[in-house]
């Protein structure tokens, strides 16, 4: 397909530079406009993507090359924009903010693959003229990236606007797009807690921050300057369209869904789907028992600020455990391996988890684990063969309060953290538990082996998986 969709990515210097603000705020305002947005995200992440994914009323997808093969993140980019009038990316972390000293899997880098015109945002505290400098450093430092245009973000007044405005337009020949004030702390856009904001599942005034960022963008914004650069982006070629399209079903999968577990690619969702899965929801909170099913999958989220209500349905957390003793696959990430545990302590109470792995947890106030991981697989378990070296990334701010013994993971990790020794991964008969989240399109093997293991349990429970379904 012949890929030109209109699309802009979203830069800053640094973390907390303001561009998940602008990048929200042009969701909002765009779709608004009726036009239909296309959100991404650059880089590993659930939250921002959630709202991006909100506001834009269809889901953000990730574009991490770290994680996914560059060939496979141009594919995703330009399948699931093909069809919209224009594409908003939020990068990560600063622009040139890489994984090692050659910036590889950095924004700028996101921004060439993608051919896609570069706003900066650029956070306006305390500085004019050298605001300027900056950006010009910026253009020096890769003069093969195409930076379109600056967004002030924090502008003191008018006069403060008027100084850094002229500098850049002066100096470095870039159009100054858009000039936000600083909005005090009355005027707070986006709830945020200990990992960052709230998810949008958890927020009951999600409606008032789309009309806050609505009103943000319009006011401050020079929309249709930023819609003209966007539509400037070059033809990205020939590039091939991901399938995306379900296959039939063939087992029925559970996974948590609800306020307290949301942190899931769609892609991996969707290879489930594509691979042979009926997907079934299944409440942590409201769910007494598990459905029928074949195999269970609980991604990340925040099982810490919901750990009384979790440790009240002890109903639930019996079938899981109970499931998980009569061989039903279950394969968690992150929140999951918290639901998983024996036990939770966070804020001078301790609750009880499912005890599915005979490890108890504590929340600190500082991250335990943050960034990308390598593991590799050097112990038999359901889902990955022996040798396989897997990318992923953790996020966690829990971590064991005492060694697991033997249970001590079925994979090493190369880079990162995990869950104690540098190990990751419990196993117990067909549940395996990570910290290590991972990405569907990177990691392949993993929705197949998923099928498989349904399959397999459906089989040895004397069923076919297309007649009937397990029931924990």
């Amino acid at each position: 397909m012949n890929a030109k969709t209109p699309r802009l990515i979203i830069a800053g210097l640094s973390g907390d530079s303001g561009k998940t603000i602008v990048s929200l705020g042009l969701v909002a305002a765009l779709r608004r406009q009726g036009l239909t947005v296309a959100p991404f995200k650059k880089g590993p992440d659930y939250i921002d993507p959630a709202w991006l994914g909100f506001l834009a009323g269809t889901p953000c997808r990730n574009l991490d090359t770290y994680l996914v093969a560059s060939d496979d993140v141009l594919g995703s980019f330009v399948s699931h924009a093909a069809h919209a009038d224009i594409a908003i990316i939020e990068g990560n972390r600063g622009l040139f903010d890489g994984k090692d000293l050659s910036g590889s899997h950095s924004t700028a880098g996101l921004a060439k693959l993608l051919r896609a015109p570069l706003v900066l945002v650029l956070d306006a505290t305390k500085a004019t003229r050298t605001l300027a400098a900056l950006v010009m450093g910026c253009q020096v430092f890769d003069p093969d990236l195409h930076l379109a245009g600056v967004i002030l973000n924090r502008v003191a007044g008018p006069r403060h606007e008027k100084i850094v405005s002229e500098s850049i337009s002066r100096f470095c020949r870039v159009p100054v797009l858009g000039s936000i004030p600083k909005l005090g702390a009355d005027a707070e856009l986006l709830p945020g807690r200990h990992l960052g904001l709230i998810p949008p599942a958890e927020f009951s005034g999600r409606e008032q921050v789309l009309d806050k960022l609505h009103d943000l963008a319009t006011r401050y914004l020079d929309l249709e300057r930023i819609m003209e650069l966007a539509s400037s982006a070059p033809s990205l070629g020939n590039a091939a369209i991901q399938p995306i399209e379900p296959t039939q079903e063939r087992v029925t999968i559970g996974y948590f869904a609800d306020s307290v577990f949301t942190f899931y690619y769609p892609e991996n969702l969707e290879a489930l789907q594509r691979f042979g899965a009926k997907l079934v929801p299944v409440s942590s909170l409201a769910d007494s028992a598990l459905p029928e099913i074949y195999a269970l999958y609980i991604g990340g989220g925040f099982p810490e600020t919901h750990a009384q209500r979790l440790a009240d349905n002890r109903s639930l957390m019996a079938s899981v455990k109970d499931a998980s003793e009569r061989g039903l696959p279950i394969y968690a990430e992150c929140g999951g391996l918290i639901y998983l545990s024996r036990s939770l302590a966070w804020k001078d109470s301790t609750y009880p988890m499912a005890g599915v792995f005979p490890v108890d947890l504590s929340m600190h106030t500082k991250p335990v684990g943050h960034g990308y991981t390598l593991a590799e697989i050097d112990t038999d378990n359901p889902y990955f063969s022996v040798g396989t070296v897997i990318k992923g990334h953790e996020f966690h701010y829990s971590g064991v309060t005492a060694a697991p013994g033997e249970s001590s993971g079925c994979m090493k990790l190369l880079t990162g953290v995990g869950l104690h020794d540098k190990r990751d991964g419990l196993v117990s008969k067909a549940t395996m538990a990570c910290y290590t989240h991972i990405h569907a399109d990177g990691v392949k093997e993993w929705a197949p082996a998923m099928i498989a293991n349904a399959e397999r349990f459906a089989t040895r429970q004397g069923k076919s998986p297309r007649q009937r379904r397990y029931g924990g």
